[in-house]
């Protein structure tokens, strides 16, 4: 066969940051992708099913991250991509304003130290 050996100089474990889930599935809260933005469901409502195709949703959503709103219509058969989300809350221990950073303390009692004010 020969001498050839394949090398990799990074891998990946594989995991998705999203998951599928069908349009008429979503309700209000929910989390999906709009526009490549994950956002929190605000608002959805279906139409009926017509004599040229099936049922659609149309739905706003508000941007996890941003807060600016997002709207999108979509097949109530379509698969769309829900995001893993989590949360997590962290205690505010020092504002330094004058280097315009802040110190977190973490849930397992160390402090994060490396972020700055926006």
């Amino acid at each position: 066969m020969g001498d050839d050996i394949e090398t990799f100089e990074a891998t990946d474990a594989g995991a998705s940051l999203t998951k599928p889930i069908s349009c008429g599935d979503l309700k209000k809260g929910y989390h999906v992708v709009i526009k490549g933005h994950p956002c929190k469901i605000s608002d959805i409502s279906f139409s009926k099913t017509g004599k040229h195709g099936s049922a659609k949703g149309h739905m706003f959503g508000i941007d996890i991250f941003t807060g600016r709103k997002y709207e999108d219509v979509q097949p109530g058969h379509a698969a769309m991509e829900e995001p893993f989300v989590t949360r997590e809350i962290y205690q505010l221990i020092n504002v330094d304003e004058d280097a315009g950073s802040v110190s977190l303390l973490l849930p397992d009692g160390t402090t994060k130290d490396d972020l700055n004010l926006p």
